[in-house]
């Protein structure tokens, strides 16, 4: 008898953000079944649903426990993924619902942004066999204390994929509200295009600079355990695009997207002392509370000191100019200055590796347009500046044109 396939599908918050939305999912998850399928699925909370956990929690403090808060955030799923095997049972078909501590999804101790250690699928596999549909809460596991973590924002894509990994799934579908991977964000650029496929490597820096289509953290799991992802639309029939290992035919298109983060903050700390170990100390002591550090510049030194300004998450603004302060006082620094009125443009594609003139091109457009640079930061695949957010969407749509990556122009 030949064997039956294993597909891993997760369901965003927008997928089920109401009932008929969720019995739409709940046809869809039997149709994959009914094709001769075991299939497991991953929901996430019914659409603004965590948001509004978290809105509740600050009506109560300002400064929650992150493990309470991990329990208020958790339950949000925990109603996806009930209300979904309900709506699976309604069709005819038979469905379990688990959360993620009950399926051995084994995390580290830290709250609101765990680690995965390891997922123990044995219960699944017991109910894929009795024919089952398994239906998991995603963005959630479970420490070694047995009290409840989650994985942070996206965490469901990272549950998804991981699933895949340990189940050997043969596929792994993330169903959100876009149809795939376009060339840009087509809110902002209506002329975006939908790519077929993209590298790990590029989705890995497209997620990291602000695409929302996937968690980053997922990307890299999925990279490192060769799980190819089929990103599609919940409410179209049409293929997606596929992530997956670097083909030719990627190399050969220069720049695969453009993207833009909004929530970029720039802090300077001025009048450094010009001396080994100053800007150690800083960004140690960043690292030390969590504090991801993204494009770093240091100004020539004048007169025995520097400026040194660098971007954060604004979510982590207030952590960094606390420590920021802490350290400038104690190196003997200025002041601490933030510039909230910044945003990071960047362009990703593997196809940078192999041809010239990426930056010059990039930098010539945007002069063209007269919108100014502040920040420049580059890596093999990508090239990532820092411009007034006031300018940022004139910025994409430039770019965009610039590289070609209309509907309407091949590539």
């Amino acid at each position: 008898m030949s064997r039956r396939g294993l597909i891993v599908q997760k369901f965003g918050g927008s997928s089920v953000a109401n009932p008929e939305r969720i019995k739409r999912v709940a046809e869809r998850v039997i149709a994959t079944k009914r094709r001769g399928n075991d299939v497991v699925v991953v929901v996430s909370a019914l659409g603004d649903t965590t948001d509004a956990l978290i809105d509740l929690a600050s009506q109560i403090t300002q400064q929650p426990s992150e493990r309470e808060l991990d329990m208020l955030m958790a339950t949000g799923e925990q109603v996806s993924v009930a209300l979904l095997a309900m709506a699976i049972h309604e069709l005819g078909e038979d469905a379990v619902s688990f959360t993620g501590a009950q399926v051995g999804i084994l995390t580290d101790g830290t709250h609101t942004k765990a680690r995965l250690v390891d997922i123990n699928v044995n219960r699944v596999v017991q109910e894929l066999a009795k024919g089952r549909i398994v239906i998991i809460a995603g963005f959630q596991g479970v420490n070694l204390n047995q009290d409840i973590t989650t994985l942070g924002r996206g965490g469901s894509d990272l549950t998804a994929v991981a699933l895949a990994k340990a189940l050997k799934a043969d596929e792994c579908e993330i169903f959100t509200d876009v149809e795939g991977i376009f060339t840009a964000d087509p809110r902002l650029v209506p002329q975006a295009r939908k790519l077929d496929a993209i590298s790990y490597d590029e989705m890995l820096e497209l997620a990291s600079l602000g695409a929302q289509v996937m968690q980053a953290r997922s990307i890299f799991v999925a990279k490192r355990f060769g799980v190819p992802i089929h990103v599609r639309s919940s409410f179209s029939p049409r293929e997606g695009t596929m992530i997956q290992e670097t083909s030719k035919a990627m190399e050969d298109m220069v720049v695969s997207g453009v993207s833009l983060q909004k929530d970029e903050a720039k802090v300077t700390v001025r009048d450094v002392p010009d001396k080994p170990g100053m800007a150690a100390q800083l960004f140690r002591e960043l690292a030390e509370h969590h504090v991801n550090v993204d494009m770093i510049v240091q100004n020539v030194s004048r007169e025995g000191s520097t400026d040194l300004s660098f971007t954060v998450i604004k979510g982590d603004l207030p952590a960094t100019l606390r420590v920021a302060r802490s350290v400038s006082h104690r190196i003997g620094a200025g002041e601490v200055t933030t510039d909230e009125g910044v945003a990071k443009l960047s362009i990703v594609g593997i196809g940078m590796r192999s041809h010239s003139g990426v930056a010059a091109r990039m930098f010539e457009a945007m002069a063209r347009e007269r919108i100014n640079i502040e920040m420049i930061s580059t890596s093999e695949i990508k090239i990532s500046v820092i411009v007034r957010k006031q300018h940022a969407e004139r910025a994409v749509r430039v770019i965009h044109k610039a590289f070609g990556l209309e509907k309407s122009r091949r590539r």
